[in-house]
């Protein structure tokens, strides 16, 4: 699947997603985008999952017609994230179109 990381997502995960195409939004020029409009970037650009730790996503977009798979982490801290990576890649490996939350429990640092 082709996945977009969102701008706050730790680049480090993408060594992780092996069985995925990868990229930023950085990359794409899309690092100034709005949330609904990096949407519909995304999905015109046939982007088939968004990785994202915005955590107010869920309630400034309408998502219930969206073709992405929106997998939204609850947090942006790569210690936390990486403790909870091979949940993240289950989940990735099996989204399909609509809103996935993963709940990532926080390290003490």
């Amino acid at each position: 699947m082709r996945v977009l990381l969102d701008q706050c997502t730790p680049l480090a995960i993408r060594k992780s997603l092996t069985k995925h195409e990868v990229t930023t939004a950085r990359q794409q020029g899309w690092s100034t985008l709005s949330n609904g409009d990096l949407l519909k970037a995304a999905e015109d650009a046939g982007f088939e999952v968004l990785l994202t730790t915005d955590t107010h996503l869920r309630n400034q977009q309408n998502l219930a017609h969206s073709k992405l798979a929106i997998v939204v982490l609850s947090t942006n801290r790569w210690k936390s994230i990486q403790a909870s990576v091979n949940s993240i890649v289950q989940v990735v490996d099996s989204a399909r179109p609509g809103l996935h939350w993963i709940e990532i429990p926080t390290l003490a640092e």
